[in-house]
């Protein structure tokens, strides 16, 4: 049984960042939706909700870090330069916090 604090810190890791999850799928390949939050499954252990992984594309791709475009009446999301300059930078923000903590 986790403790509420690891509960929490699944939370906060997940969750609260999903935007990291999403454009580090689409680092590897162009995907819609559905594929997407299949992947997250798959490759990171969780599930998020349909409607937020949507609002959290939209929200990326209104900020430019990422592109859609329409194939076969499915919207198709792509990373940008700028997302993966943002990813790039997530990564060392995550590296610094993790070298200091442990």
């Amino acid at each position: 049984m986790n403790p509420p604090e690891l509960r929490r810190l699944e939370e906060k890791l997940t969750k609260e960042v999903l935007w990291l999850y999403l454009l580090s799928i689409l680092s590897e390949k162009d995907a819609h939706g559905y594929v997407l939050r299949k992947q997250i499954m798959e490759k990171f252990g969780f599930l998020p909700g349909n409607v937020t992984s949507y609002v959290v594309l939209y929200k990326l791709e209104s900020r430019g870090f990422v592109s859609s475009k329409m194939a076969q009446n499915k919207k198709i999301y792509s990373i940008t330069a700028s997302g993966k300059k943002l990813l790039k930078e997530a990564e060392q923000v995550f590296k610094k916090k993790m070298e200091m903590v442990f």
